[in-house]
């Protein structure tokens, strides 16, 4: 069971969620997916993992960060200009309100038990500082996360400030997508603090578990060994899957899971049943 859900945060954008497993309110966990760069709620594999998450007890949320460029076509990023104004610190904003409001009840009671995070890639490391932020942060998990958000060279960062815009390719769709220099001037604000990771993982006073495809091309494994070695060893789990990459098999549109992508899953749910 899925239901769509608009969640408004306090500067009045509209976060456009989707809740899975409403059932299960009141028992297992509540998790949170954090999707990232270029992604959005319904990519790939995220409506897959909420379906087999509700069918093992658990109730999941999915969302769109306000300014990842998707709007209510919700399959389509057509809302570049968004896009383009997009940082860091907006999406750690965001979703530190909704850690608050499934607390809260927003969301259904679920009475006061676990809530996780399950990011990607750059979702995951949004969700490692929210969970180093937030107390009511039970458990992280992440998928092929990031460690470090300031990811260009200086020469890049250069002709960005000259052009005032940086464009990043779409693979998928072949668009040509610009930022602006709002989340350059974030990092270099914040990347000693806010957006420190070593910092940030250092700080967790809760269960991890690292998953990350040996390879990924995108995020290299390497940046799993830091995560796993500035993380508390007693509370840290790393399984690198052997022989995948950066989405673990999956496309979108999504057809099917693949063996690699099923394994996650587990060792995620295995994970998740371990904290009631």
């Amino acid at each position: 069971m899925r239901r769509n859900i608009d969640f408004i945060v306090s500067d009045g954008e509209i976060l456009r969620s989707t809740l899975y497993g409403e059932q299960n309110l009141g028992r297992g966990a509540f998790i949170v997916f954090v999707h990232g760069f270029k992604g959005f709620k319904d990519w790939g594999f995220w409506p897959y993992a909420g379906e087999y998450l509700a069918s093992q007890g658990h109730t999941s949320l999915a969302f769109n960060f306000s300014h990842n460029g998707v709007g209510e076509k919700l399959f389509d990023i057509d809302q570049p200009d968004r896009f383009a104004r997009n940082t860091f610190s907006r999406e750690i904003r965001e979703l530190s309100e909704i850690v608050q409001a499934v607390r809260s009840g927003h969301f259904g009671d679920h009475r006061g038990l676990p809530i996780a995070l399950v990011g990607h890639s750059r979702g995951g490391g949004i969700a490692l500082t929210v969970a180093s932020l937030r107390r009511e942060v039970s458990a992280v998990v992440t998928w092929s996360s990031i460690s470090f958000f300031d990811r260009y060279t200086e020469r890049q960062k250069a002709k960005w400030r000259e052009d005032g815009y940086f464009e990043a390719l779409n693979q998928r769709t072949g668009q040509l997508m610009r930022l602006h220099t709002d989340l350059l001037d974030d990092v270099d604000l914040n990347k000693h603090d806010l957006l420190d990771l070593e910092k940030s993982v250092g700080r967790l006073e809760v269960p991890y578990l690292i998953i990350h495809g040996d390879q990924d091309m995108t995020v290299p494994v390497r940046e799993a060994i830091n995560l796993h070695s500035w993380s508390d060893s007693r509370a840290t789990h790393l399984r690198i899957v052997p022989r995948t990459g950066h989405t673990f098999g999956i496309t979108h549109p999504f057809t099917s899971s693949t063996a690699c992508f099923d394994s996650v899953l587990d060792r995620t749910q295995t994970f998740l049943g371990s904290l009631a």
